[in-house]
């Protein structure tokens, strides 16, 4: 699988898809949805924005620094008219049995820009490069209260694998859910 895809991420360029849109609406033109990978300290604070923005949990900026200085090709952004929109952090450890695991930290969408398939595009590019890097499985957590959050990772083919209570800092449970890439035991056969 991992042979037809591309080596590393680069800048992908996909036109923005239209929302539903009532009659009689005026039609705006929607500018494509370019995919960048990370490349420096100057997308740090774009990258906090749309996750202050998004996410219940409040993060330093030295976990943002863990997260991308130690697997930056695991570090991706949305922009459209130059304008940073989505992006989704990760990194990819080694976990048992000697299996790769990745592990999505944060994913957000503006939400002037939800419903355009970036937050899904983000992590179907965010698992090519993990695929290419080797990873069995992918694992993230979501509030069991964040309905999109859940039914974007489950069409994915993510599953509820654990319930964990009162594991957010507000006090509030969490699925772990977990895409499964390869079987590590069949691997090493």
């Amino acid at each position: 699988m991992a042979g037809c895809l591309q080596a590393e991420i680069s800048t992908v360029s996909i036109p923005a898809q239209r929302p539903n849109e009532s009659e009689g609406e005026a039609i705006r033109p929607l500018s494509e949805i370019e995919y960048v990978p990370y490349e420096s300290e100057l997308q740090l604070p774009e990258i906090m924005r749309l996750m202050k923005a998004d996410l219940s949990e409040p993060y330093s900026v030295y976990t943002y620094r863990y997260f991308i200085h130690n697997w930056p090709k695991l570090c991706l952004m949305a922009r459209c008219d130059n304008e940073y929109v989505g992006a989704i952090v990760c990194k990819l450890d080694l976990h048992r049995y000697n299996s790769r695991r990745g592990y999505i930290a944060m994913l957000a969408v503006d939400k002037n820009y939800r419903k355009r398939r970036i937050g899904s595009t983000l992590v179907k590019e965010i698992i090519r490069q993990m695929i290419i890097e080797g990873c069995h499985e992918v694992v993230l957590e979501a509030e069991v209260t964040n309905s999109a959050a859940l039914s974007l990772y489950e069409n994915l083919g993510f599953v509820r694998d654990k319930y964990l209570h009162r594991y957010y800092l507000s006090g509030v449970d969490a699925y772990r859910l977990k895409l499964w890439l390869s079987d590590p035991v069949l691997d090493y056969c």
